[in-house]
């Protein structure tokens, strides 16, 4: 095993306990636990907003906790914005562009990058390949606009 591949899985193993952990914490339960398997290559994905496509893999991104494959078109631009949740992101092909006061950051496949709730950054797809990575929130996913 490569150690991009390794160090993927380790990254998306740690977000899922995170977010499993955050999830018990504030009550939420499962009649029984299940094993949960996705591919992001064969998952249906629907436009959340126009260059933005999403796979919901568990929970639900518009009422609470979740995970979620996420792809941007090609030079999609979000602007510059915040969320109120913390963002959990483990990019898996071409590259998601970040920028904050601290300066800009290319996240590319394998890389994982942690996004504090109220964070204001600007955020957007590679030019040629886009992006696409998986997401976790521990609360609603929004996008705020920045004044």
């Amino acid at each position: 095993m490569n150690k991009s591949l390794i160090t993927a899985l380790a990254a998306a193993v740690a977000i899922s306990g995170i977010c499993a952990a955050a999830s018990e914490k504030k009550g939420a339960q499962k009649k029984e636990k299940e094993v949960i398997y996705m591919s992001a290559d064969q998952a249906t994905y629907k436009e959340m907003m126009p260059g933005v496509s999403t796979a919901v893999v568990w929970g639900d991104p518009e009422k609470g906790a979740h995970g979620m494959f996420t792809k941007f078109v090609p030079g999609w631009d979000a602007g510059t914005h915040t969320h109120t949740s913390d963002l959990w992101l483990l990019v898996l092909k071409g590259a998601y562009l970040y920028k904050d006061e601290a300066g800009e950051k290319r996240v590319g496949p394998g890389e994982f990058l942690w996004i504090p709730g109220g964070h204001k950054h600007w955020s957007g797809g590679d030019k040629t390949d886009g992006a696409l990575f998986y997401e976790e929130g521990a609360k609603k996913f929004d996008l705020i606009p920045a004044k």
